[in-house]
């Protein structure tokens, strides 16, 4: 196999047949970039019917191109089709890359089909480079419990593979390009070989206090906490800032809040305008989820790894520190 046989990078863009999926619009937004350093044009990959008005926002990221796929077997997202459709095209236009949102989804057929192709797929990559000497993308992420930063590279095979998590990068449309390259493909994949089927389908019901992903103002509680009893202050301080309450997984794993609060790597990546920490040690598997424009965190510890990322550090005892902003804050509303 050469590598230069292999051009072009991919994303996927996941969709409901009615709206695209956030995570592929800020892919082809963040590999619009990687394609300026790469040289590779960069094509948006989709399966089955989506409305013309969405598939204008990907031409808003400036792809280059866009690969439509038609045929019997995409009604609904299954992984054998969706597998069998990547192997296919993959191995007809041979692409350098290919990047999956790192959905449920997502991760489940796209290592499937990077088996097949007898290449490597990666995962939860938090930054993407590009070594011009080896032509190789590099997947940064961190590793050990968050103790390194590992540089993950798929040096031999092709296509190089990864997902990546929803919300790891921005979303950042640079507008469309004046001519694209349209491509149908029809790749039939007989319902009869699909072995799971949808039976039926209830939505989640949203709990809008549990959606902090495009939160502005973030307060998150970390093991420091001492118990439940004592979580009603930072509420009440996320309250007064128009904010919503986050934590990390040791107070998941407590059992004090939902795992749907939970910040980081293993959790929601977030992007607040103001983010206050309370009593989180600084791990790099939670920092690594935060973007945020004001960085505050508060721990007893001077030493805490926390003071390494934030904009500004209290040292103190949280539960004081969070009574004190509340007093002032509720004095200001006076």
């Amino acid at each position: 196999m050469r590598k230069s046989d292999y051009q072009n990078i991919w994303v996927y863009i996941e969709h409901d047949g009615k709206s695209a999926a956030p995570v592929g619009l800020e892919l082809c937004c963040e590999l619009r970039k990687l394609c300026g350093k790469t040289g590779d044009r960069l094509y948006a990959v989709i399966l089955g019917r989506l409305p013309g008005e969405e598939i204008e926002k990907v031409r808003e990221c400036g792809v280059d191109g866009i690969i439509q796929v038609s045929g019997t077997g995409y009604e609904a997202f299954n992984i054998d089709a969706w597998t069998n459709a990547f192997t296919v095209l993959s191995r007809k236009y041979k692409p350098s890359a290919i990047f999956v949102g790192g959905t449920i989804d997502g991760r489940d057929f796209a290592p499937r089909f990077a088996v097949r192709l007898d290449t490597g797929c990666t995962s939860d990559a938090m930054e993407l480079d590009y070594d011009p000497e080896t032509g190789d993308i590099q997947f940064i992420e961190p590793a050990v419990g968050g103790k390194i930063m590992a540089v993950i590279t798929v040096p031999v095979m092709r296509p190089q593979i990864g997902t990546i998590r929803p919300g790891t990068f921005q979303y950042a449309p640079t507008g469309r390009k004046a001519e694209i390259e349209y491509i149908e493909e029809k790749i039939d994949f007989d319902p009869a070989a699909i072995r799971c089927r949808r039976v039926g389908f209830i939505p989640d019901e949203s709990d809008p206090e549990l959606d902090i992903a495009n939160a502005d103002c973030i307060v998150c509680v970390g093991n420091g906490l001492k118990d439940s009893e004592h979580l009603e202050r930072y509420r009440r301080l996320a309250g007064l800032l128009g904010g919503k309450i986050g934590c990390t997984r040791p107070l998941c794993d407590r059992g004090i809040l939902p795992s749907k609060l939970q910040i980081g790597q293993s959790g929601v990546m977030v992007k607040p305008k103001l983010y206050l920490s309370f009593g989180v040690s600084g791990a790099v598997n939670h920092t690594a989820g935060v973007d945020a424009d004001l960085f505050i965190a508060v721990d007893k510890n001077p030493d805490a790894q926390i003071f390494s990322y934030c904009d500004y550090g209290i040292v103190g005892d949280m539960d004081e520190v969070c009574d004190e902003l509340i007093a002032r804050l509720s004095a200001r509303k006076e």
